[in-house]
């Protein structure tokens, strides 16, 4: 169950960062498509960042896993309220819905 966790914890850091550095100018496209400010998306990228960072430092801190995916798992339900409000294709969902369930069982596992 160990190995399970720390692979979750690192599932999200590298989708994260793939998602928010290599593949930045398809974020800024996103968030112009959704309506939000370029504050709001820096906000939230280095809060997913900084998330990020702390699940892979939970692979030693444990008691930092509980809060850090709980709030990813947050990040990733606005994600899918912004997915379905602006009545996206059903394979822009799945991304945020998986990281959204293995968010839950980080949490779930590391409380």
């Amino acid at each position: 169950m160990e190995n399970i966790l720390i692979l979750s914890q690192l599932v999200i850091a590298f989708s994260i960062l793939v998602v928010w550095v290599v593949r930045y100018e398809n974020i800024v496209l996103e968030f112009e498509h959704y309506q939000l400010s370029a504050l709001t998306r820096n906000f939230v990228g280095a809060l997913k960042i900084s998330l990020s960072t702390i699940l892979v430092l939970g692979i030693w801190y444990n008691e930092l896993l509980f809060f850090s995916s709980l709030i990813m798992a947050f990040l990733m339900i606005c994600a899918q309220y912004f997915h379905f409000k602006f009545k996206n294709p059903i394979h822009k969902f799945i991304p945020s819905f998986l990281l959204l369930l293995v968010s839950l069982f980080i949490a779930s596992a590391s409380y």
